[in-house]
């Protein structure tokens, strides 16, 4: 009976411990100023903000043509094409918006589920006025373009859907299986308290880490955009809603219920080492009615990070195809 008392004692201890370490690390930290300006965004392109229903949102809008609208990842913001948006430009029209509880937008006490981000990207084609679209989405930015084209929204014409998030999450698969830390990462969040403490202890190696296992090529990541995403998780409140994103990610896969609903053309992009496993890929391409499927090599799940020409060769290809 002592010796349970004391591992006991000792666990809640140790949970104690890591509580208040993780809470005066937090507070240490210095809340980031969104920039006045972005060292990529040209003259020909404008930083703009759309209200939500009551939820400001960061975008920006470059180009002439028809329109394309970028959807980013979980945990990153529209930077995350930034090698990208200028050479897409001269053929579009660009839209790519942080989500909310990403980037400079604002973050809302909200659950994180899939269906919040569907709403939010409706609301935002609603809102920007942007109609007869390509959405182009990587990771959760890819199932969101396939649920909104499932879902038969009027704005969306097209979809490319790279590296879509829609499978089960386990330990060899999705950003669990992506690395070591990341794994301990996804798991720590999910034992309450604890989950939180740990997270409050992020350091700026643990994040380049797992960033890094979400590419072939480590030194694809410019110091400067891993510097930008970083500051960003320093905002008051982007921690909590990034916790609350994890926990739900399992959910992203009920969204291959719908795809046989999808009527207009897709382009499903894989890269060769992208973190869902080759039965998933088959499973998510023989669900979509009228559906190419292409593969970039030597690249991982963050596609318009490790081979951005390559994936906007891609876009312009199937912009140009015919229905």
């Amino acid at each position: 009976m002592t010796t349970v008392v004391w591992v006991v004692g000792g666990i809640v201890g140790i949970g104690l411990v890591s509580w208040l370490l993780g809470f005066a690390a937090e507070r240490l930290r210095s809340v980031p100023l969104e920039p006045a300006k972005l060292a990529w965004v040209s003259p020909q392109m404008t930083v703009e903000h759309a209200d939500l229903n009551g939820v400001k949102v960061r975008y920006v809008k470059a180009g002439t043509g028809p329109n394309l609208v970028l959807l980013h990842t979980l945990r990153t913001q529209f930077d995350i094409y930034q090698s990208m948006i200028p050479e897409l430009q001269e053929t579009f029209t660009v839209y790519a918006l942080d989500y909310p509880g990403h980037g400079w937008s604002d973050i809302p006490d909200a659950r994180y589920a899939p269906e919040d981000f569907y709403g939010w990207v409706e609301a935002f084609l609603e809102t920007a006025d942007i109609d007869n679209a390509i959405v182009a989405g990587t990771s959760i930015g890819g199932t969101i373009a396939l649920e909104l084209a499932a879902r038969d929204n009027p704005r969306v014409a097209k979809v490319v859907s790279i590296n879509p998030y829609d499978y089960p999450i386990t330990y060899t698969s999705g950003l669990k299986g992506s690395s070591l830390v990341a794994s301990l990462v996804h798991t720590a969040i999910e034992v309450p308290v604890v989950g939180e403490a740990f997270m409050r202890l992020r350091m700026r190696w643990m994040e380049r880490l797992i960033f890094e296992g979400g590419l072939a090529n480590k030194r694809s990541l410019s110091n400067a955009l891993f510097d930008e995403m970083s500051a960003v998780g320093n905002r008051p409140g982007q921690l909590k809603g990034f916790m609350s994103l994890l926990r739900e990610s399992q959910k992203w896969q009920n969204a291959r219920d719908t795809y046989e609903n999808i009527k207009v053309p897709v382009l499903l992009v894989y890269s060769d080492q992208d973190w869902a496993p080759q039965a998933d890929r088959e499973r998510t391409a023989s669900l979509i009615p009228n559906v190419e499927v292409v593969t970039v090599e030597n690249a991982g799940h963050f596609l318009p990070v490790d081979k951005p020409k390559e994936l906007a060769k891609l876009i312009r290809g199937f912009a140009n195809t015919e229905e």
